[in-house]
């Protein structure tokens, strides 16, 4: 199975490590190293996050603040963005 980080959710998370990293370089690098580890837990089971609010999608909590938002396929999974929980969506 292949992990792919769309555009949207690279740009969200490249946002997400600059506005913590201004403050706090350590806790930026430790997030996005905790958005890799729990986006690749779901190759193993892509289907172990809850529901979507948008049809066809997936939620996995990363972070008590962040929210991976995916798409599974038999052979992707998409990450499609990454919200932090104060965020409406969609």
């Amino acid at each position: 199975m292949k992990l792919v980080w769309e555009n949207a959710a690279e740009a969200d998370r490249a946002e997400i490590y600059d506005y913590i990293g201004r403050d706090n370089a350590d806790a930026a690098d430790k997030l996005e190293a905790l958005f890799e580890k729990k986006a690749s837990q779901l190759l193993a089971c892509p289907h172990m996050g809850r529901l979507g609010r948008f049809p066809g999608t997936r939620e996995w909590v990363a972070h008590p603040h962040y929210i991976l938002i995916y798409s599974a396929t038999p052979q992707t999974v998409r990450i499609l963005r990454v919200l932090h929980t104060a965020r409406h969506w969609p």
